[in-house]
C-alpha cells in the first residue's frame, strides 16, 4: 500500500519540540530500514489532509483530530492513553506502545521496590541505627505479593516476582493466565486478592472503574503492616485514604511513581510523611531506540495492509 502523496508518507508529531527532536530521525531511519519513505513535521509543515499517521505523546499541541481526515492511525509513544481516548474527535485506530524496554524498565523497578520491602532495607540504608540490632527477613516463599493490573507490564513483572518465589496473586478486570501466579479476576474478587497482599504493587491502566479503587474501605482489607508500591496511575490509590493508612500503621510504607497531580505539589503531604517514599514518575520510561522500532513496525504493517499492534479498545479505555 503506498502513501497517497507519492512514494513518501507523512508522519506528523504531536508531542512537545524536546520529543520532536528525539524521535524524528530515529523514526525516519528505522523506517528508511523497512524501505518506507517518509517526511515528518508539526502542524503547520504539514497540511491536515496529507496526514498519513500522527505520532502523539502528551503534551502535543492537537486536541480536535477531525481535520485529519486521511490519518491510518494514531500511533502513542507512551503506554497510557487514559488523557486521549476519550477524545470524541479522535475516530482514527489508537495504538498504544507496548514496547520491550519499557516493558523491561517496569520489572526492573517493580521487583527493586519490593525487595527493597521485602528485605526491610530501610531500616539499614536510610535510618542507619547505631545499634546491632538483627532483623532477619522471611524468605520469598513467604511473603504474599499482589499484582493489581495483569497487562503487558503487570504480567510481566507478576512472572518475575513468582520466579523470585514470591506467593504472588494477580488480579486483573478480565480473566488472565499467567505461569506460576494465581490470577483472579472481576470486582467480586478484589477483596480476596488484597486480603493477601503483604506487599501490593499497583500497576493498573486508568479507567472510569480504576480510578479511587483503593479508598479506605479497600485499603482496610489489607494486611496490617503491608506495604504498597504504586506505578500504574496516580488516580488508583485516594491520597488521604492513603495517608490516614499509614498513620494507623495499617500500611507500613508506600514507595509512589505516579501521582494524580505531577510534579507532585510541593505542600502535598507525601514529601513529608516518613511512610512515603516518591519516585518522580521514572519507573517506566520509554526508550527512543526501541519505542521507535514499534512505532515503524506498526506503520510498516498497515502499509502492507496487516493489522496494527496493540490499538486501544475503546470500551475499555486501554
Amino acid at each position: 500500500m503506498r502513501a497517497r502523496n507519492g512514494d513518501k508518507i507523512n508522519l506528523l508529531f504531536n508531542v512537545t519540540p524536546a520529543v520532536l527532536e528525539d524521535y524524528r530521525d530515529p523514526i525516519l531511519a528505522a523506517l528508511q530500514r523497512k524501505n518506507i519513505d517518509a517526511r515528518a513535521g508539526l502542524l503547520g509543515e504539514i497540511a491536515p489532509e496529507d496526514v498519513d499517521y500522527i505520532i502523539h505523546a502528551t503534551g502535543g499541541p492537537i486536541t480536535d483530530f477531525a481535520p485529519f481526515i486521511n490519518t491510518r492511525a494514531v500511533l502513542s509513544l507512551w503506554a497510557g492513553v487514559e488523557k486521549i481516548v476519550g477524545n470524541a474527535t479522535l475516530t482514527q485506530p489508537l495504538c498504544r506502545m507496548v514496547d520491550d524496554g519499557l516493558r523491561q524498565g517496569m520489572v526492573e523497578w517493580v521487583v527493586g521496590h519490593v525487595l527493597r520491602a521485602h528485605l526491610g532495607m530501610d531500616r539499614y540504608v536510610c535510618e542507619k541505627p547505631r545499634a546491632w540490632e538483627q532483623h532477619v527477613p522471611p524468605l520469598a516463599t513467604d511473603r504474599s505479593v499482589t499484582v493489581l493490573g495483569l497487562g503487558e507490564l503487570g504480567s510481566a513483572a507478576a512472572t518475575a516476582l513468582a520466579q523470585l518465589g514470591f506467593r504472588v496473586t494477580g488480579w486483573s478486570r478480565s480473566p488472565r493466565d499467567v505461569a506460576g501466579v494465581r490470577c483472579l479476576a472481576g470486582t467480586e474478587s478484589l477483596a480476596q486478592a488484597l486480603a493477601s497482599a503483604e506487599i501490593l504493587v499497583g500497576l493498573l491502566p486508568q479507567t472510569p472503574e480504576t480510578i479511587d479503587l483503593l479508598n479506605a474501605e479497600r485499603l482496610a482489607l489489607l494486611p496490617k503492616g503491608s506495604f504498597i508500591v504504586n506505578a500504574g496511575r496516580g488516580t488508583l490509590i485516594v491520597d488521604d485514604a492513603l495517608i490516614a493508612a499509614l498513620d494507623s500503621g495499617q500500611v507500613a510504607q508506600a514507595t509512589l511513581d505516579v501521582f494524580r497531580t505531577e510534579p507532585v505539589p510541593a505542600d502535598h503531604p507525601f514529601w513529608s510523611h516518613p511512610g512515603v517514599t516518591i519516585s518522580p514518575h521514572i519507573a517506566a520510561a520509554t526508550r527512543v531506540s526501541t519505542a521507535s522500532e514499534k512505532i515503524t513496525e506498526n506503520i510498516a504493517r498497515s502499509e502492507s495492509g496487516e493489522p496494527l499492534l496493540h490499538a486501544v479498545d475503546r470500551g475499555l479505555n486501554y
